[in-house]
This record gives structure tokens, C-alpha cells and sequence, in this order.
């Protein structure tokens, strides 16, 4: 039976207490009174200083063991799988959300997670983990050309569209990808401390702060010369 999954935003305004507050009530859905989780830093090639720092929030929250899958090593991945198929709750990070596709991909690693999200396994997400976690994102082949902008897809076990901490900038590239998408379509901004619990059936709740809904209107097409 799928579980919820929890995107947190991160951000310059989420401190460490409060980041550690959200973890606890994300890794209360796990069944594991000292869940062992995976934290997979493929965004940001398993950068060591995020790895301890995240891992000493997550034993704060109540993990026994936080490990990591590494990917940016294609020796590792082995291990990368081990550690996966043992973990009670798997840490999606942050970094670069195309790079963190890009490596989940050339590692073969995205069938292994939808198999583990299909049993049940939560995924929690922290940032571009968050993005990475969701339908998709976008990207600029140039970027100084918005003409060169296209989405690509995510894993999308969170079945909607998200950005993190970009309140300052009024969520543009959140605004940009929803020009993609069929009007009437909701992209959720989730602001610096907030969190975003997304139910097995869709529903979606906000944790800690504030998550705005940004809807796709319909694009007014003129009339025709008769």
C-alpha cells in the first residue's frame, strides 16, 4: 500500500530545528519506530557535506541509519541498490533536478524506486529532491532564449507539479512549465518552510508554512477572420 510523500522546501528561511520538526512528522508514516533511511544525492553528485548534514537532521528526527545510495560513481551502484532495497524511508536531495534525472537514468536506478514506491516505501524530498519527486520540470537548451524552454519528465510518484523556495522570484520557472500544461492545471510553490504532504489519493497538505496554488488559465485565442 503506497504511503504519502513528503516535499519539503528547504531554503534559506528553513533552520535546522524546524527542518528536523517537519523530518519527524514525514518519517511518522514509515511503520519503523527507528526507520533506516537511504538518502539518494544524485543532484548533487553525493556531495559529502550534504550528505552529514542532512544525516545528522534525519537522526535528530529518529532515524536509527541514514545511508547513502551513492550514484555518482557507476561502481557504486551496486551498493546504490543495496541500500535502496533495505531502507524503510528513501531521502530524495538537493542540487540540480536535471542532473539528479540524469544520473537516476544513466544508473537504471528510476524502475528500483518505482518498485519501492509501489510497496509502500515513503519518499521524502528536500528541495530539487522535491521537484524530482513530482510530475516535471523544466529546462532552457539557452539559457538567455525563454523560446528554448521545455519540460521533461520527473518521477512522478507525487502526481502533481512543484517548485521550492522560489517565493522571491514569484515562482517564474514554476510559472514557466504550467505554459506547458492543459489549463486548469495547479503548480504548488512551496514556500521556504513549508512542507507539502501528498496522500496515496492526491490530496495534499501543508506542513509548517505556506503553499501557494498556481493555476494554468486558458490562453485567450482571437477570433478567426470569417
Amino acid at each position: 500500500m503506497k504511503t504519502p510523500i513528503h516535499l519539503l522546501a528547504g531554503g534559506p528561511e528553513s533552520d535546522a530545528s524546524h527542518t528536523t520538526s517537519l523530518l519527524a512528522e514525514a518519517l511518522r508514516t514509515c511503520g519503523a519506530a527507528r526507520p533506516r533511511v537511504a538518502c539518494v544525492g544524485a543532484a548533487n553528485g553525493d556531495h559529502p557535506g550534504f550528505f552529514h548534514r542532512m544525516g545528522a537532521l534525519f537522526k535528530a528526527a529518529g532515524a536509527r541509519a541514514f545511508e547513502l545510495a551513492p550514484t555518482a560513481a557507476p561502481a557504486a551502484i551496486d551498493r546504490a541498490r543495496a541500500v535502496l532495497a533495505r531502507a524503510d524511508a528513501i531521502f530524495i536531495s538537493g542540487g540540480d533536478v536535471a542532473a539528479g534525472m540524469e544520473t537516476l537514468r544513466a544508473a537504471d536506478l528510476v524502475p528500483l524506486l518505482a518498485e519501492r514506491h509501489a510497496a509502500g516505501v515513503p519518499f521524502i524530498g528536500l528541495s530539487a529532491g522535491s521537484i524530482m519527486l513530482s510530475r516535471q520540470w523544466i529546462a532552457w537548451s539557452d539559457p538567455y532564449d525563454d523560446a528554448t524552454a521545455a519540460p521533461f519528465d520527473c518521477l512522478g510518484f507525487a502526481p502533481l507539479l512543484c517548485d521550492t523556495h522560489a517565493e522571491e522570484d514569484d515562482w517564474k520557472e514554476l510559472r514557466t512549465l504550467l505554459e506547458f500544461q492543459r489549463p486548469g492545471t495547479c503548480g504548488y510553490g512551496i514556500t521556504s518552510r513549508a512542507m507539502l504532504r501528498v496522500h496515496p489519493d492526491g490530496r495534499t497538505e501543508s506542513i509548517g508554512g505556506d503553499v501557494v496554488c498556481l493555476e494554468r488559465t486558458a490562453v485567450h485565442q482571437p477570433p478567426r477572420d470569417a
